[in-house]
């Protein structure tokens, strides 16, 4: 084996991991677009068409995530530690699915989405997903800190304002809702929409654990 070939052995993959996790990103965005779409969304056929084009999107960032794992097993040196990477693409991988499962439960339960509880989660997730964006972005480069710390304090604000809304839902759901059905298919959604946020705090978290170490 030549110098240059052992050199690229040892040579860290930046641009292959950053532009790995940037591509999960920019599909949880589109994902929580989607997502908005949904509960936005009263026909039941057309939502159904919604939420397979979430079922794609998520089986897209598996696919990302699959890579990333791959490529941490082959490369010796990495952007940042080993355990963070691995931390930071299930993190992100969780919001994918967490998203494609509130969306699918909607239509499992054949809920009607036209609930201040489920539309005020559907833009807060959009919302986070956005700013989880933001902060993979910044991971690059790590020369606009102000913007990542800006992001993970949007993230955790909006983990808060999730926890609210539920609370809000619970107390609301059992105030109006007479049918015991749908009050077990409704809370489950709002379980489900709030892990949603749950998830983008752990991987702001992470983010946060990056910063320290390296920035």
């Amino acid at each position: 084996m030549g110098f240059n070939s052992i050199l690229k052995v040892f040579l860290p993959k930046d641009r292959v991991f950053y532009q790995l996790f940037e591509s999960v990103a920019v599909e949880l965005v589109k994902m929580g677009a989607k997502l908005k779409e949904v509960v936005n969304e009263q026909d039941f056929d057309t939502r159904g068409k919604m939420i397979k084009e979430l079922e794609d999107m998520e089986h897209v960032n598996d696919e990302y995530t699959h890579r990333i794992f791959t490529e941490l097993g082959k490369n010796f040196i990495t952007p940042f530690d080993r355990e963070d990477i691995h931390y930071l693409a299930s993190a992100l991988d969780d919001i994918a699915d967490y998203i494609y499962a509130s969306a699918k439960k909607i239509n499992f339960y054949r809920v009607n989405p036209d609930d201040i509880g489920i539309q005020k989660f559907g833009d807060l997730i959009a919302l986070g997903t956005q700013h989880v964006h933001k902060a993979v972005t910044e991971l690059r480069n790590m020369k606009n800190m102000r913007q990542i710390t800006d992001a993970l304090v949007a993230i955790n604000s909006i983990e808060n304002q999730g926890d609210d809304i539920f609370d809000m839902s619970i107390e609301r759901l059992f105030a109006t809702e007479s049918d015991a059905k749908e009050v077990i298919k409704k809370r489950e959604i709002y379980q489900v929409m709030e892990i949603v946020t749950d998830k983008c705090e752990d991987a702001a978290n992470v983010i946060e654990s990056i910063i320290i170490k390296y920035a």
